[in-house]
């Protein structure tokens, strides 16, 4: 049962992470966009349901902002997923030294 909570937290973990890693690849692009434009030009960012306008320096602080959050959160779940990881190999480990232990038990009887 253990087993099987360990496979699920990482499965959901793996989730979050590429949603997370798409969101990073959007907002790189974003910025990609965002330096290819001129200085005076306007730019709009989504807020909700709306787009309010905004300067391009503004909208760049925050999607850098915003970015660095995001790699914060990357490196997170990516230790959290090796930590699952290693707790789910060895307990695979020790689920398969029973069963040895078990199929030895039952080849001496």
């Amino acid at each position: 049962m253990q087993l099987q909570q360990l496979q699920a937290q990482l499965q959901a973990l793996q989730g979050q992470k590429i949603q997370l890693e798409s969101m990073l690849r959007e907002n790189e692009d974003a910025l990609e966009e965002l330096n290819k434009a001129k200085d005076d030009e306007i730019v709009y960012k989504s807020v909700g349901e709306i787009l309010v306008k905004s300067t391009k320096d503004d909208a760049i602080k925050e999607l850098v902002d915003k970015k660095e959050t995001m790699n914060i959160r990357k490196q997170t779940l990516d230790r959290q997923e090796e930590r699952l990881q290693k707790r789910l190999t060895q307990l695979q480990e020790q689920i398969q030294g029973i069963l040895g232990g078990l199929g030895a038990n039952q080849g001496e009887a």
